[in-house]
């Protein structure tokens, strides 16, 4: 016994001596757990990132990953708060999801503000690489003027040129009607009015009457997840779309048709990062994860949480190095 302690310890030693000491990471998955956002990340983003670390093969690469999580709640100082704790307490080193705007750019400045890293697979708001770009914040699966350009565009070369806006009243719904008006003026459309709802909502029945009597060819849902199902089912209620007018939801996910059904459904015109039925390597991966999903396809937030904590680990296993910017001239 003692000979195999002593045998392990020199191993140890050596190990380290010749530079194959592992190196340790930490990264954290803060995302809504609990609220309007939960299905399209929540739990299904912390199992995606558990097999991008399984997939990786750490060990094999020199590295020790550990995993951990939190629910943001959609609030900015919750998100800031645990993301700070993980930062000066328990040694994250990165941060993925985190899915509402407004939370997403608190992150990316305390990521700055402490040097570590931040993959960003679940806000959209185009600030995140417009005015408040920072070196530390990757914006990995979309962003608001994607998903303007994707649906607005296929929209008004189908003659749908003139539009009326529900704007969720946070950064990212913020975001995404500035981006979409400007696809709608860029290509001749006009738009004939706005509204804002709060955030999150479950009665959009005022709003959608004032985007019904504007006799707008396209209603235009700046807004995301339950208030994007809400917000439809309502349309359906009303016969809006039985009325001529059309449903943009600018942010729907697979999750969402599921919610509401093919019937209610029917029409909607989406832009998405990623399909599971696209081609054989999203079909495997698919696969793989819905067995632990219940049968849940992932969403393009928990595929994207996959790819990028994937490459990270990737960058990591490649530099030897967690440092977050070893170049950076700041």
């Amino acid at each position: 016994m003692f000979r195999r302690i002593l045998l392990s310890a020199l191993l140890s030693i050596v190990a380290t001596n010749w530079g194959f000491a592992q190196v340790a990471v930490k990264v954290g998955v803060l995302n809504d757990q609990s609220g309007v956002y939960a299905d399209v990340g929540g739990k299904g983003s912390v199992i995606a990132a558990q097999m991008a670390v399984e997939d990786f093969k750490p060990a094999a690469n020199g590295l020790q990953v550990e995993v951990v999580s939190a629910d943001h709640q959609n609030k900015p100082d919750i998100g800031a708060n645990i993301a700070r704790q993980w930062y000066d307490r328990d040694g994250v080193d990165a941060i993925f999801d985190v899915p509402t705007s407004s939370v997403a750019l608190a992150i990316s400045q305390l990521t700055r503000e402490k040097n570590r890293i931040f993959v960003n697979s679940g806000a959209g708001t185009a600030e995140l690489t417009g005015a408040q770009c920072s070196p530390n914040t990757v914006h990995w699966t979309y962003d608001t003027v994607a998903l303007a350009n994707g649906t607005g565009t296929a929209l008004l070369k189908r003659g749908d040129d003139t539009w009326f806006f529900i704007t969720a009243d946070y950064a990212f719904g913020h975001a995404l009607e500035r981006d979409t008006v400007a696809v709608v003026t860029k290509n001749g459309g006009k738009v004939l009015g706005s509204v804002r709802t709060p955030f999150p909502a479950s009665d959009f029945s005022s709003f959608l009457l004032q985007a019904q009597g504007s006799g707008a060819k396209v209603i235009g849902l700046a807004n995301a997840g339950g208030d994007t199902i809400s917000a439809v089912k309502q349309a359906s209620e009303f016969g809006i779309n039985q009325g001529g007018q059309k449903l943009a939801a600018l942010l729907m996910y697979e999750t969402d048709v599921h919610s509401l059904g093919l019937r209610v459904a029917q029409g909607l015109v989406l832009t998405t990062a990623f399909y599971w039925d696209l081609n054989d390597g999203t079909r495997a991966f698919s696969k793989r994860f819905a067995e632990r999903m219940g049968g849940q396809m992932p969403t393009m937030n928990q595929a994207g949480t996959y790819a990028g904590l994937l490459h990270y680990l990737k960058a990591v296993a490649a530099t030897k190095s967690k440092d977050a910017r070893p170049w950076w001239p700041g």
